[in-house]
């Protein structure tokens, strides 16, 4: 096995416990490997660091697999953490629907694999955990099957372009047998189809699901508004709960079809409806016809998946959010959350502190949330797994 050594004063991430090693902290690497095999990592006097994958091609070139210089990665060791990763969820989540495997958080680095009832799908973006995918899938059905749970099929979505950066061809497929990508699924009480081979990432964000239930009790009665819907999630919690009328928005046209597929499933199409638009475009027209919510939701995508874009981000999130606290009625709430990484808790507060400052309201904070348990947060420096920052505030006029 090959050895990566450290530049003098580098490894800084992983020593505070993160996963990956750049290519700018090596300073050498002895004997022969392939990208894709396992390495040694050491630390400029010979200090050992564990092992990982390595990968020349990417800025990422070594993600860590274990601070141990003995183990045997094996399919031993793989179970072990396929194991954990499952009983882990079984003690924090509803598991009928939830990720079961979160890439580094879960110390398989590169791996994603979300369970939709009785389906799996797979996001594979790093080459050395892509060699050990069918391997690992194979352990968490035998894993799964333990606990009474049959799988009835894997549908691979490894479609990123981030994938190009490991010197990887995108992939979209069946792993095995072909089944029918459409699936039900049941969260909070509402009934979804997810659409394993065309929705959004793996098909369903399963990471708002508790920040969802924390809205139901907001609703009951109430008139909400849920920007950026997607597929109606939110929409559809609120409307389970008892809202009396619920606009759901969104800009893509199949999500909002999808929403409304959904709406119907659940019985709540009289009250619950969706319009395709740009929010940015809705949200001023809304306020020009006078009118006001007693719940506003915000829900965008990621403005930022940089930090050399982060000030325009600053700018949306600013944007809408004075936008939302507008359009709620005095006394009503603002449910408003950011699902970029980059745009830190610290900064995300600032912007929606700002925005209630540039229309005159008070904001009493009801609750702060992140992101459900299936997507741990892995304490490290950087924190890379702590990304969906979530809030509801009551809103107030100034008097």
């Amino acid at each position: 096995m090959a050895t990566v050594i450290l530049k003098k004063g580098e490894g800084r991430t992983i020593k505070a416990g993160g996963a990956w090693i750049y290519d700018n902290e090596i300073n050498e690497i002895k004997g022969d490997y392939e990208n894709g095999d396992l390495v040694h990592v050491e630390d400029f006097d010979g200090y050992p660091m564990g092992q990982g994958f390595i990968n020349t091609r990417s800025k990422i070139t070594v993600r860590m697999m274990t601070r141990r210089k003995d183990t045997v990665i094996d399919d031993a060791f793989l179970e072990m953490r396929v194991r954990n990763a499952w009983e882990y969820r079984k003690s924090t989540v509803d598991t009928s629907s939830c990720r079961l495997i979160f890439g580094e958080a879960d110390f398989l680095p590169g791996l994603v694999v979300d369970k939709f009832s009785d389906v799996l799908v797979v996001e594979s973006l790093a080459l050395g955990i892509d060699r050990l995918k069918l391997k690992i899938l194979d352990l968490l059905k035998k894993v799964l099957a333990e606990d009474g749970i049959a799988i009835r099929g894997i549908y691979e979505r490894s479609d990123a372009k981030v994938r190009l950066q490991e010197g990887m061809e995108r992939f979209k497929g069946f792993i095995g047998e072909p089944f029918d990508t459409k699936v039900e699924i049941i969260e909070n009480g509402v009934h979804y189809m997810v659409d394993v081979q065309d929705g959004q990432k793996t098909g369903f964000f399963l990471d708002q699901k508790y920040n969802r239930l924390a809205i139901q009790r907001l609703c009951p009665g109430k008139k909400v508004l849920d920007c950026f819907t997607h597929t109606g999630s939110f929409a559809l919690n609120a409307g389970i709960a008892g809202a009396s009328s619920v606009l759901g928005v969104d800009a893509s046209e199949l999500g909002v079809a999808q929403a409304e597929e959904n709406a119907s499933l659940n019985g709540l199409s009289d009250r619950v409806k969706f319009t395709c638009a740009d929010v940015f475009d809705l949200l001023p027209q809304l306020e020009a016809q006078g009118e006001q919510y007693d719940v506003v939701i915000l829900d965008p995508p990621a403005f930022t998946k940089s930090r050399n874009s982060i000030k325009n981000a600053v700018k949306g999130y600013r944007e809408i959010n004075l936008r939302g606290m507008k359009l709620v009625k005095d006394g009503g709430y603002l449910a408003t959350c950011s699902c970029s990484h980059f745009m830190d808790p610290e900064l995300f507060a600032k912007t929606i502190r700002e925005a209630a400052a540039g229309v005159h309201k008070r904001l009493r904070q009801v609750e702060y949330r992140t992101q459900a348990a299936d997507h741990p947060i892995l304490w490290e420096k950087d924190q890379s797994s702590y990304y969906l920052k979530f809030y509801i505030f009551q809103v107030c006029d100034e008097k």
